[in-house]
């Protein structure tokens, strides 16, 4: 079993920055590669980026590329995202995930064995 603990996220104007903090806890979350997703409503949950524990490999949606970055605190067990430059259409519900796999290329909700509870980003323009 593993939780999920996210914290962050509020309300930022347009090409502000905020950052997202997951909390990972349980058996093996070594072996688990972590990611974020978001689902904006209306819409279908959806791939941000996902994270090893092991190594510097990431992997960023092409939507938040060169905005959006993902990073982690071995120590802490925790994964961070850092998002600037937003954009209105960055609104959603935003998720911590974790998948038993070493595959950072994990985008389809579906592959997803652990999610946390969601936390609100709402950017105004």
């Amino acid at each position: 079993q593993v939780q999920l603990v996210e914290s962050g996220g509020g309300l930022v104007q347009a090409g502000g920055s905020l950052g997202l903090s997951c909390a990972a806890s349980g058996r093996a979350i070594s072996r688990y590669t972590m990611g974020w997703f978001r689902q904006a409503p209306g819409k279908e949950r959806e791939f941000v980026a996902t994270i090893r524990w092991t190594g510097a490999y990431t992997y960023v949606a092409d939507s938040v590329k060169g905005r959006f970055t993902i990073s982690k605190d071995n120590a802490k067990n925790t994964v961070y995202l850092r998002m600037n430059n937003l954009k209105p259409e960055d609104t959603a519900v935003y998720y911590c995930a974790a998948r038993y796999s070493a595959s950072i290329t994990y985008t389809r909700p579906e592959l997803v064995d652990y999610w946390g509870q969601g936390t609100q980003v709402t950017v105004s323009s």
